[in-house]
């Protein structure tokens, strides 16, 4: 699956990059014809909630199943949107059939 990772406002290290590839690579053993992810790391300025936020789009034919969350830490937010995309492929799956 091609991923493509974007951070805004900071440059990502490439130990956080290599996170999100492992993270969303994941996806792909999921459902087959999935034709790739978009990833954006953003810094916003809201620290009470978490100022790390994360937009993960997953590229199906015919729909785009997307999940943003935020928290303190890069890593936790990735594991949110991989865990809402991974809710909503079963319901894609689902609908299929």
């Amino acid at each position: 699956m091609n991923i493509q990772i974007q951070s805004v406002k900071f440059d990502a290290d490439q130990k956080l990059l290599d996170f999100v590839q492992h993270k969303v690579g994941k996806l792909d053993r999921m459902i087959d014809n999935s034709t790739g992810a978009e990833v954006t790391l953003k810094l916003d300025k809201d620290d009470e909630a978490g100022n790390k936020v994360v937009v993960l789009k997953l590229f199906v034919p015919g729909n785009e199943l997307v999940a943003e969350r935020r928290s303190r830490t890069f890593e936790e937010s990735v594991d949110l949107c991989v865990d809402a995309v991974k809710r909503q492929v079963e319901r894609y799956k689902e609908a299929r059939q």
